[in-house]
């Protein structure tokens, strides 16, 4: 056995790539969408390392072009779901006590083909299935995926090498043991890093899982998967099942060796996934572990100190980068009436810039939402705000899917702080305003710490330092991740770990030595070098010189 003790160093960010005009990144990304959007790929079940095709299948279609089919997928039935679940416990011990290094010489590999060989191939994917343009698939399905991986890899071994003091005579140390049974992975459409995430942070740490992927985001899951094999991820240490949420998540939670759930997705699910594990708990081996990202009604907190064209840049980032369709996403914001007419000017020339359109256009800055039911959502919540006298919308407004999934960047004003575009989320992009008078500052941060149910991002932009100070305070619990003079979005692993409280899930913080502490299950291990020999303590002997008592 490999006795050394090993540390990986922390490591570089995955540096972003430009892919501009003329470059060999750009050409190379092209060749990608022109031959993916030329095939229909069929995906199967990938259960114990076997494809099982079940002939019950779904589509996946682009986004912007809902015409155009992208792949045919194969849908688990309970009867795939118990086999992966036994894929799962069957792989569990041999892949746990597999020497921790082994695991992350893995994990570093796959690391490695996504940022070199395939990193074209997972970007092309993403943009296509789940369209996003090449900058958001390449901060995403390349450079966030990577930094996970690396990442992990490096807290791993900061979290092994942490170990307890031992006194005289006496050796402590803990093991951190991997969970005891199988981990439930369901991911989101919108990030193909989370999906990626969501699996390997509870694979790193020993753990075998089931990988419920979302649907529209099937492509890039399934290159990932491909990529999880071709790196040497043994059989059934993750068993990819594609099908319907209710067929699969009611087989899984029925189980006796449900260890945990990792999840990233809406408030409902989470909370039904959670109420299940209740109905459960006596049925369970042991109390699984349960972490999850879900909601968010970000917010940009804006002082009348601030400069008017860092927040309107700000705004236009936060709130329209990838069609609002991040939890972080800026949907509310609170800006003083002495710089609303300098920023709403601002925030219309910008508007008029932006395009929308195909991801395969580079000059698109926006593209398609994810599918039908999001784009009635979202147009839902426009048109609500047209009819209602406590709202206009001054910017976009239009949505059109006939082709494609497409709705305008939009901006609402409201003169109602509680109006419903400012506290229900909407995962789509659309901004809503509320201007207050700026001698009512920390009365609205209380507002603004208030309205929401959520707590996972928000911005404050102001020069005044003791006003960002007050703003922080009070706005202490609204946000897990909150940011000075910046927008609420784009944490980056390894320097802003990621995650929310209140309605915004368990906070355990993605990208983080935090994140991976939840999938172990520490045994503590005494050994007493000398044993005592006599039950009787010193303070039993007797005492000749105590006195009689009279």
């Amino acid at each position: 056995m490999n006795n050394a003790i090993f540390v990986f160093e922390y490591p570089e960010n995955e540096p972003i790539r430009s892919y501009v005009p003329g470059s060999k990144d750009r050409r190379k990304v092209i060749a990608e969408l022109k031959r993916m959007s030329g095939e229909v790929a069929d995906i199967p079940l990938i259960i114990g390392g076997r494809e099982i095709r079940t002939g019950d299948t779904g589509q996946v279609v682009m986004p912007h072009n809902h015409r155009h089919l992208l792949a045919t997928y194969h849908k688990a039935s309970p009867k795939e779901v118990r086999m992966a679940v036994e894929a799962a416990r069957k792989a569990h011990k041999q892949w746990e006590s597999m020497f921790w290094v082994e695991r992350l010489s893995i994990t570093l590999k796959i690391a490695e083909l996504i940022a070199t060989k395939y990193r074209h191939v997972i970007n092309a994917a993403t943009m296509l299935g789940q369209s996003k343009n090449i900058f958001q698939a390449e901060i995403d399905a390349a450079c966030e995926t990577v930094d996970f991986l690396r990442f992990n890899s490096h807290y791993i071994s900061d979290i092994y090498n942490e170990q307890p003091h031992s006194d005289k005579g006496i050796i402590n140390r803990i093991e951190y043991r991997p969970l005891e049974g199988f981990v439930f992975a369901v991911t989101p459409f919108n990030f193909t890093s989370i999906a990626s995430n969501l699996n390997l942070a509870p694979a790193l740490m020993g753990n075998t899982l089931i990988w419920k992927p979302a649907s529209t985001s099937l492509l890039s899951n399934y290159y990932l998967m491909k990529i999880f094999m071709e790196a040497g991820v043994p059989d059934g240490v993750i068993n990819f099942i594609p099908g319907a949420g209710s067929v699969i998540g009611n087989t899984v939670m029925a189980d006796r060796y449900l260890a945990g759930v990792h999840f990233t997705g809406s408030n409902q699910t989470f909370n039904k996934l959670w109420k299940m594990t209740a109905d459960h708990l006596s049925d369970y081996k042991s109390y699984p572990m349960i972490v999850g990202e879900t909601g968010g009604k970000d917010f940009v907190f804006v002082h009348a100190s601030a400069d008017p064209d860092e927040v309107a840049t700000a705004l236009i980032r936060g709130a329209f980068e990838y069609q609002g369709q991040k939890c972080s996403a800026a949907s509310r914001a609170y800006i003083p009436e002495s710089l609303w007419k300098g920023i709403r000017e601002r925030l219309a020339d910008m508007h008029s810039q932006i395009r929308t359109g195909d991801p395969a256009d580079f000059e698109n800055f926006m593209n398609a939402v994810i599918d039908e039911a999001s784009f009635d959502n979202i147009t839902g919540y426009i048109h609500a705000a047209m009819k209602s006298s406590d709202a206009e919308v001054i910017l976009g407004g239009k949505g059109d899917k006939s082709e494609g999934y497409f709705i305008e960047p939009t901006v609402i004003l409201t003169r109602n702080p509680h109006f419903l575009t400012m506290e229900e989320e909407i995962f789509g992009p659309v901004l809503t305003i509320y201007v207050y008078k700026d001698d009512q500052f920390e009365e609205t941060l209380h507002l603004c710490d208030s309205t929401s149910p959520y707590g996972l991002t928000g911005s404050i932009f102001a020069r005044d330092r003791y006003a960002m100070a007050k703003a922080s305070e009070i706005l202490k619990y609204a946000a897990g991740n909150l940011y000075y003079n910046d927008k609420p979005t784009g944490a980056v692993v390894g320097q802003q770990p990621f995650g929310g409280s209140r309605q915004s899930g368990t906070n355990d913080k993605a990208g983080s030595y935090m994140n991976l502490i939840r999938w172990t299950n520490p045994r503590t291990i005494k050994e007493t070098l000398l044993p005592a020999t006599d039950f009787r303590y010193p303070f039993m002997k007797k005492d000749h010189c105590t006195p009689k008592a009279e």
